[in-house]
Formats: structure tokens, sequence, C-alpha cells
């Protein structure tokens, strides 16, 4: 595939990763394979993700292929970018179609990036996950290789103004790959692959270097201020019911 914009515009992302001297903490980053199609499936803290989870990918010498909202793509602006490289729209009237669209990415031996929670975690812990990655997958019949990334949201994040903290820290952890079959239930496959990310996730925050207590961008569960997934999950529910309480008036 000719990727023309591609390469120049991971090249100016390494650049803003210098300019703010930010510190990366990768491990795991060869488990991603080198050749064939492959699902990454990431958490989402951050708006950076997409860079960071593309950074991941540099040792096996890949470009991955995201999927994202429509809306992304209808942008005047960064609409004709996400196109030049060869990102996937995600219609969420139309689900099964940018699903087909991604299988067929999958099997001609693409890396499609995927955040199976679907929108940024507030509470910088594992959300509920979608089904889509692990069905994907399965049905292109290709490895999901699961990644976690932390630190993203202290650059910038749903919720806070963009800080742009320099020297901050980037941890990025890939797993290795997990292969499901058509045979296995979506939901009994996601919760393997969120149990795996778990994993992960809890040995990436173990390392991570720990700020002072009740810092913001900390998970509550290991003494930060973040809010916790119960109070966000509470927070989203209201603020869906507002929406649809405004859709019905």
């Amino acid at each position: 595939m000719l990727d023309i914009t591609y390469p120049p515009i991971v090249m100016t992302g390494y650049g803003f990763f210098k300019a703010l001297r930010l510190k990366f903490m990768t491990t795991g980053a060869n488990n991603l394979p080198r050749k064939g199609g492959v699902v990454l499936a990431s958490n989402h803290v951050s708006y950076f993700d997409f860079i960071f989870c593309g950074y991941a990918a540099r040792p096996s010498h890949r470009l991955v292929r995201f999927m994202a909202k429509k809306s992304v793509f209808d942008n005047k602006v960064s609409g004709p970018l996400m196109r030049s490289m060869h990102h996937i729209p995600v219609d969420r009237s139309s689900g099964a179609s940018s699903l087909d669209n991604a299988v067929d990415w999958l099997r001609q031996g693409e890396v499609v990036g995927v955040f199976p929670e679907a929108t940024i975690s507030q509470s910088f812990e594992l959300k509920n996950f979608k089904t889509g990655a692990v069905r994907m997958a399965a049905e292109a019949g290709v490895p999901i290789v699961p990644m976690i990334t932390f630190g993203g949201q202290r650059l910038w994040t749903k919720g806070h103004k963009r800080e742009m903290e320099r020297k901050a820290t980037l941890a990025l952890t890939v797993g290795e790959p997990l292969s499901f079959s058509s045979s296995d239930e979506p939901e009994v496959a996601t919760a393997q692959l969120k149990a795996q990310m778990q994993i992960l996730y809890d040995d990436t925050i173990q390392r991570y270097p720990a700020p002072e207590p009740d810092t913001w961008w900390w998970p509550a569960r290991f003494g930060g201020g973040a809010p916790t997934l119960a109070e966000m999950a509470k927070k989203e529910a209201a603020d869906r019911a507002k929406r649809e309480g405004r859709a019905e008036d």
C-alpha cells in the first residue's frame, strides 16, 4: 500500500515528542508481529493515544490503521489527513459496515488499531469493553495484540484543559498476541481480552513513577485524585440520560 503522508506525519509526531522531552517506558513492543493482519487493542486515556499506539508499533516497522469516529473524517482539516493515512471511519449508525471494512484491511495484512472502551476513560482505569475488537479478529482469522498506554492524560484528555506537560513519562506496554475463533462467544472472548489487559495495566501502574497523593491524573485505586470507575459510570449515565431527554423534546 502506498503511504505518502503517513511517514512524514509520524516523523512530525516524533519531533513533537522530542520537543516536549517526553520519557517513554516501552515494554513488549516486539510482541507486535512484523507481518500479517493484526488487531492492536489499546485502552484509551488521552486524545494522543493514536500517536502513542503508533509509536509502540515502530520497532515492528508497522503502520497502524486506526478506527475513528466518522465526524473526524468529516472535518475539513483532519478528514483528508485521516483518509490519506488509510484510517477507518466508524459510523455508529452503521456499525456492521465499519467492522466489515476493518476486516477487509486485516485480510490484506494490515494492523488495525481499536480502542475497545470506545471513549476515553476519565478514571484512567479500564472501562467496559465493546466486542468489536475480538469479533473482527476472529472473522479475519488474525491475532489480537493487547496494549496499555498510560501518561498521555498528562498532556491532553477529556474533561481537562490541554497541559502539554514537559518531561512527562509515557508508558507503553504491549502484550503477547491472543487468538480467538468464530466459535468463541464474543462476550466471553472480550472478557478474556479485558482480563489480559487488566494484568498489563496493573503491571504498568506498578512500574510507573508514582506522583504525589491525590494527583488528578493518577487512578483513585492507587491513591490518586482521579474519579473512580463507579463515579464516572454514574456521571456518564446521567449525561446520557440528559442527552436522550433533549432528543425527545
